[in-house]
């Protein structure tokens, strides 16, 4: 990270309200779909298979935020493939993840696994849970519509929340060193929504990735001249959230196609 570096972290009520917003989108959207649709923005599952990744992640967080340290993820997912309402035994566990996160105490001593994380396990946990959610409940909506959704049809998700999960997934994600996404040569790709004053630079190569993040204020003029920037991005906050997790078609800047092809994130 770069001077530029501001806390784009939200509060914990507001991260367990995007959990809860998110839990009641995917519930909601895959009773609509019915459990043999298969996700647009998730092809390799059905919405079955989508629940039972949905509610293994979420008991998994929650034995972990609870102290556990050797958690079985594989036997909460094989019970969420043969529950008989794997609907309701998603609801079930988020709901349980939210009373958890909310009483963990705020010193909670828990593993963190992304790169620059919030300043504490419990707001790190929050975060990751909300983004997690909010993103699959995106899944569940494509496989309701057939198509990849567009911000319109995101309207739960608001602007805060979605430069919170741009700067989980670019901060965090991109720059560890399992991540796949590389360049050959160095390509700089700049992100700046355009309902809100954050922005990021994005730094490609062989390497794992290096993020300047900031407002636009911070940044001089020429840090958006295309000059210096080999792809740059500018959407609503919701429109680069979809795209930049791969949930969305509606970006198509030249130069941004590679992204799709590489920049995938694993569960954990």
């Amino acid at each position: 990270m770069d001077e530029f570096s501001v806390d784009f972290s939200l509060d914990l009520s507001e991260l367990l309200e995007g959990i809860q917003q998110g839990l009641f989108e995917l519930v909601d959207h895959a009773h609509r779909a019915g459990l043999d649709t298969t996700s647009v923005t998730a092809p390799d599952w059905t919405v079955r298979q989508l629940l039972a990744h949905q509610g293994m992640v979420h008991r998994w967080a929650d034995a972990l935020v609870r102290g556990g340290r050797k958690v079985d993820s594989a036997a909460f997912e094989a019970e969420g493939l043969a529950a008989a309402d794997p609907v309701e035994w998603v609801r079930e566990g988020g709901l349980r993840l939210i009373d958890t996160l909310h009483d963990a105490p705020d010193d909670l001593q828990a593993p963190v696994f992304l790169n620059d994380p919030p300043a504490s396990p419990k707001l790190f946990w929050a975060r990751r849970q909300c983004h997690e959610t909010t993103i699959h409940a995106v899944d569940a909506l494509s496989a309701s519509l057939g198509r990849f959704p567009t911000a319109v049809d995101t309207v739960w998700i608001t602007r805060e929340v979605a430069v919170d999960g741009i700067d989980e997934l670019l901060a965090g994600f991109l720059t560890r060193p399992a991540n796949k996404l590389h360049t050959a040569s160095p390509t700089t790709v700049s992100v700046r929504p355009t309902d809100m004053d954050d922005s990021w630079r994005v730094h490609l190569g062989e390497e794992p990735a290096v993020v300047e993040r900031g407002t636009v204020d911070q940044h001089p003029l020429r840090f958006w001249k295309r000059e210096h920037t080999d792809v740059v991005l500018e959407a609503t906050s919701v429109t680069l959230y979809l795209a930049l997790w791969n949930r969305s078609d509606e970006v198509t800047a030249d130069g941004f196609g590679f992204w799709r092809e590489n920049a995938n994130v694993t569960w954990a």
